[in-house]
């Protein structure tokens, strides 16, 4: 079961230097031309009136410093940066000695205080000190604290840039089990991981419901390729054979229906399923194989993989014209494409000297640029909900694991998914079924 909290105050407004006039709030623009990095200080957990910290608030502050460290516009600081070590008698502002902060160059600032199973967290611009971000939870318990320091760290970056679809997603993964492949959910962050299929065979190629609601996949066995289906409320999947015997990658399209590569023809074109699995016409029709449908989030916008003028290359479907594009010039062997909710930027997977690496390309200013660097081989490119991060999965490690990075090329950090190979990863929103 899980644990019930209760949220007793957003944006604690403890003291009226506390108050924050919205239009003078720090803000970081994730999106523009060159990333700002902001400076934060996690000070040590407080207990309340006078007594040491609990161990409950000193392991929030452990998942929070480790939840922050995935931002890469934030910069942990350290106390030794800051003249004079810890600057504060207790959590709230008036208990704070802003100065060293201020000359230490730190821009941010986090308290913690903890009594029994209540947390409270604060964080301040030190330069303003006025309060960004306030929460105190009560009743929770040790298997709940990294719950609630992924919750206060989605509600900072909601402050900070607007945006919070790090945190508030889940990724869809296939995962080694046995001698075959089953599909796993966990949160961006490794948390929570489950095992959501236990079809048999190969499960690969997730894709969630723009919902959150549903997973499509692709199960191959000894009776083929099949369509698999899996829904979050019912934790139950369905499988599905077409004409033809190849299934390749489904995609969710925006208004819920399912574009997937079938070989109808004799060999696979992308096709569009409705509610009722209904094959429509190729959505862009070619004597070539063709594979991997990504959408913007108008669905009027189709990225995929085609070998149409040779090797596998990207192309681009306007859906409103019919017009097909090459998105794709260099190189020789170009998969895996995913398209940002925007349909500005497309990553995919490209084959080089040194292993497949994941590329970005600019679709409005026509620019191209490498954004994972290895070692070992990186595949399975897919963007967040929100178009600035990008999950893939490697073999730097050894084995293949799931990494992220951002749109701009930012150091990848592992999530952690368990023992065994993970790979293809896709992110979905999460829902109040979580």
């Amino acid at each position: 079961m899980k644990l019930k909290i209760w949220i007793l105050t957003l944006l604690l407004l403890l003291a009226s230097g506390d108050t924050l006039n919205a239009a003078q709030t720090l803000s970081v623009d994730i999106f523009g031309p060159g990333q700002t990095r902001v400076n934060i200080l996690v000070l040590p957990a407080r207990g309340v009136g006078g007594a040491s910290a609990t161990a409950l608030a000193r392991n929030f502050g452990e998942y929070v410093q480790g939840d922050l460290g995935f931002l890469p516009f934030l910069r942990l600081a350290y106390l030794n940066e800051v003249l004079g070590g810890d600057p504060s008698r207790g959590v709230k502002s008036d208990d704070i000695d802003f100065k060293p902060l201020q000359m230490g160059r730190i821009d941010l600032v986090m308290t913690i205080g903890g009594s029994g199973q209540d947390i409270e967290a604060r964080v301040y611009e030190t330069f303003t000190r006025k309060l960004l971000v306030g929460k105190a939870y009560s009743q929770v318990g040790a298997d709940g604290v990294a719950h609630v320091a992924d919750r206060f760290c989605a509600q900072l970056m909601r402050v900070l840039t607007g945006k919070s679809g790090f945190f508030d997603s889940t990724l869809a993964f296939s995962k080694r089990v046995g001698g075959g492949k089953e599909l796993f959910t966990a949160s961006a962050l490794g948390r929570e991981l489950t095992q959501i299929t236990r079809d048999g065979g190969y499960n690969v190629s997730p894709s969630w419901s723009k919902d959150g609601r549903q997973v499509a996949y692709t199960n191959i066995s000894d009776r083929g390729h099949r369509l698999g289906l899996w829904d979050r409320g019912r934790r139950f999947s369905r499988l599905r054979k077409f004409a033809g015997d190849v299934v390749i990658s489904p995609t969710f399209t925006p208004d819920g229906k399912i574009a997937v590569a079938l070989s109808m023809g004799g060999h696979p074109d992308i096709y569009l399923l409705d509610a009722d699995f209904k094959v429509s016409q190729p959505l862009a029709p070619s004597w070539a194989i063709s594979v991997s449908p990504s959408f913007d989030l108008s669905g009027r916008k189709m990225v995929f993989c085609s070998g149409r003028l040779g090797g596998p290359q990207i192309f681009l479907l306007n859906r409103d014209t019919g017009v097909v594009e090459r998105v794709t010039y260099e190189g020789t062997y170009n998969t895996r494409p995913s398209l940002s909710p925007d349909g500005r930027f497309v990553v995919f997977a490209r084959m080089t000297g040194d292993g497949h690496r994941i590329f970005i390309r600019d679709l409005v200013a026509n620019q191209e640029r490498q954004i994972s660097f290895g070692p070992g081989s990186d595949e399975d490119p897919s963007f967040d909900p929100d178009g600035y991060f990008v999950s893939f999965s490697s073999t730097r490690g050894g084995g293949a694991k799931i990494y992220v990075t951002t749109r701009y090329g930012d150091a990848a950090k592992l999530i952690p998914t368990g023992p065994g190979d993970a790979m293809a990863p896709a992110w979905g929103v999460a829902t109040a079924l979580d």
